[in-house]
């Protein structure tokens, strides 16, 4: 059986080869089973993951939030969350972008789906029906587009949250554009966002009972060609917003004390303090 399964296999790369000029192969390490496009994304993406540097950085986009008996940590192919089952909502959200994982060409999943590895009471698609609420990608399509795999978990809704339309489709989407420029220019970044709930001012929605969140954060690590870290944290109400990006930024340092989270902590500590204690704004072309 495994002979037949390996001749199908050489059939179908030489078939790739022939008529689309390119193959598919696997990529070792934290994200096995990579799918290759036609431009070669996945071989990209698995040179840039190879190698003791990769291996010393990976990790660094998960926070510190100890997973208790309401909190469930998830890890997916693109991205790993911390699942909170009595506000059926991330307590956040990580992932490491390569600028090799831009230029995917995998379609929009569109189809908002309960999570497989979520066990027990969770939100539905049918809890937002006619809420008034967005549902808000925490690790947005945009970022997921290198596997149809990665493309079609980042719609499961443990990755959503209700969101103002006009946060969502406003400030909120310019960040992730901006996430996106940022990976280009620093070939690799760290993100962590999610909700925050503090004052619950907007209730429930569904059947499910799924929290609105009174805001949202996100947080970006990246590193200099030179070997030095720069961050940069954002918290935005869960309202219309107009205003520049840089009204919503802050230290990281400043953006814990919101969300109550030791966020980049697989840093090292004195690294750590100096990284998260500033931020300059030229480090990251906001406006």
């Amino acid at each position: 059986m495994e002979k037949k399964k390996s001749s199908i296999t050489a059939f179908v790369v030489l078939l790739a080869l022939v008529l689309a000029g390119t193959y598919f192969r696997e990529h070792d390490g934290a994200r096995d089973g990579l799918e290759q496009t036609a431009s070669g994304i996945a071989e990209q993406v698995r040179e840039a993951r190879e190698g003791e540097v990769s291996k010393q950085l990976r990790g660094l986009e998960i926070p510190y939030l100890l997973a208790t008996e309401d909190n469930t940590i998830i890890e997916h192919m693109g991205y790993t969350l911390s699942y909170n089952h009595s506000r059926r909502i991330p307590n956040w959200v990580a992932y490491e972008l390569l600028d090799s994982e831009l230029y995917g060409d995998f379609d929009r999943a569109e189809e908002f789906k309960p999570d497989p590895d979520v066990k027990g009471r969770q939100a539905y698609d049918s809890d937002y029906r006619g809420s008034g609420w967005d549902r808000g990608h925490m690790a947005p399509s945009g970022d997921m587009k290198w596997s149809s795999q990665v493309q079609r978990e980042c719609f499961y809704l443990s990755n959503i949250c209700p969101q103002n339309h006009n946060l969502n489709s406003g400030v909120w989407n310019d960040l992730e554009k901006q996430v996106r420029y940022e990976a280009r220019y620093y070939k690799r970044i760290w993100v962590v966002c999610g909700p925050v709930v503090e004052r619950n001012l907007y209730g429930t929605i569904g059947s499910n009972q799924v929290v609105v969140p009174d805001g949202f954060f996100k947080a970006l690590l990246a590193r200099r060609k030179n070997g030095k870290y720069v961050s940069i944290g954002f918290y935005f109400p869960n309202e219309s917003g107009t205003d520049a990006l840089s009204r919503y930024a802050m230290s990281v340092d400043e953006l814990e004390e919101l969300v109550g989270m030791d966020l980049f902590y697989n840093l090292d500590d004195t690294v750590q303090d100096e990284v998260e204690a500033v931020y300059d704004p030229s480090d990251w072309k906001i406006r």
